[in-house]
């Protein structure tokens, strides 16, 4: 179970912040943790203000380019903000969530062979750590590419000087780049950037193991309905079924469990994300420089994997959990009892229900989504390029 949320842990720990808490992994408190949980959101609360007073000074003037530069990193910032703010709020339902799936997982050689589980948490591990990898490269790549400026083009190209800059715009009531408080900035704004992205890491990261192992369990419980093999005795076969409909109902009480906890957390990803795909692309357009367009093009990249791994999990959801009507049928139930027959229709009637990650009640979570995400991002960016044009 700690490997499927190892990756997950290791971003919520970076925060200060511990997620869940289980019989096997009992709650710690520090003074040290709270410290850099609260230090690490103010920061980022400080910085996302900035940015706010910055779009609205520049809305002002008319500078369409830089209120949509900023208006990208806010929707950044609000995302991490509104995902750690959400788990931190929904700790005890999450504690019971993670306390089930270790209720349920399986223990032993024997079982783990059943499960296929090195299967599961190979797939796993290999998309978090790849996942991970890409967005800690695009956090760098936003907080070191200041210095890098200042340090290939001006100290050692000696092509154009480039001066003291901070890797976010935003609004800063004095003049900072001739004194020391430029370099407290520079700190504070990467630090403020690590955070957002570690928030949605780590929230993604749980909902990528979570999602896995709910799979897991839809199709191990596919499996054993399909390979069992019926004695035709009515008693013995009804507690067999028996035993299947209580695995299916707590296999089902676990996804509304995820569905409460990240419904409006999910929701909003999914309605910044739109916005900032269109924002970026925006800046792309309408002629920045090449290395800007490098650094611009990584981030619309992450944006939209962010929400292709969210719509790919979805899909697996609502893929096994149908899956089960199938594995139903395909038993071999013609020599078992009426009763048992009758019982068999109850269960393919609710296995054909589709089981969905859900963004709250307004958005069923599949890769179709991918698709509407992506025609309502090009839709606003078609209405930004009218704008900027006219």
């Amino acid at each position: 179970m700690d490997k499927f949320m190892k990756y997950a842990n290791f971003f919520f720990t970076s925060l200060g912040f511990e997620a869940y808490s289980t019989e096997s992994r009992p709650p710690t408190d520090s003074l040290r943790n709270r410290l850099v949980f609260w230090g690490s959101l103010a920061n980022l609360g400080i910085a996302g203000l900035g940015e706010f007073i910055y779009f609205c000074l520049t809305i002002a003037e008319g500078n369409l380019l830089e209120a949509v530069t900023v208006m990208s990193y806010i929707g950044f910032i609000t995302v991490g903000l509104t995902k750690i703010f959400f788990i931190k709020w929904k700790k005890p339902a999450l504690s019971a969530l993670v306390q089930e799936l270790e209720d349920l997982f399986p223990r032993g050689k024997v079982q783990e062979a059943k499960f296929k589980l090195e299967e599961y948490l190979g797939s796993c591990s290999r998309i978090s750590f790849n996942y991970g990898l890409l967005y800690f490269i695009l956090i760098w790549t936003f907080n070191l590419y200041p210095i890098m400026e200042l340090i290939v083009f001006e100290k050692w190209l000696k092509v154009r000087e480039v001066g003291k800059m901070l890797p976010y715009l935003l609004y800063i009531p004095w003049k900072w780049d001739d004194n020391w408080t430029y370099y407290m900035l520079l700190v504070a704004l990467n630090i403020a950037g690590y955070t957002s992205t570690s928030a949605q890491i780590s929230t993604d990261l749980l909902l990528c193991s979570v999602a896995t192992q709910l799979v897991m369990h839809f199709d191990y419980l596919a499996r054993s309905m399909e390979s069992h093999s019926l004695s035709g005795a009515w008693p013995e076969d009804s507690r067999f079924i028996c035993e299947v409909v209580r695995y299916h109902e707590r296999i089902l009480r676990l996804t509304d469990g995820v569905n409460n906890i990240l419904g409006i957390p999910l929701l909003l990803n999914f309605m910044v994300s739109s916005f900032v795909i269109c924002f970026v692309g925006f800046q792309m357009t309408v002629g920045v420089s090449p290395d800007m367009i490098t650094k611009l093009f990584l981030y619309l990249v992450s944006s939209m994997c962010q929400v292709y791994m969210i719509c790919h999990y979805g899909q697996m959801v609502a893929d096994a959990s149908t899956g089960l009507s199938v594995a139903v049928y395909n038993q071999n139930w013609s020599h078992a009892d009426a009763r048992y027959q009758r019982a068999l229709v109850l269960i393919i009637a609710r296995a054909q229900k589709t089981t969905y990650l859900k963004a709250t009640v307004f958005l069923d979570i599949t890769r179709s989504t991918m698709t509407d995400l992506l025609q309502i991002s090009y839709k606003f960016f078609a209405l930004l390029r009218t704008m900027y044009v006219q």
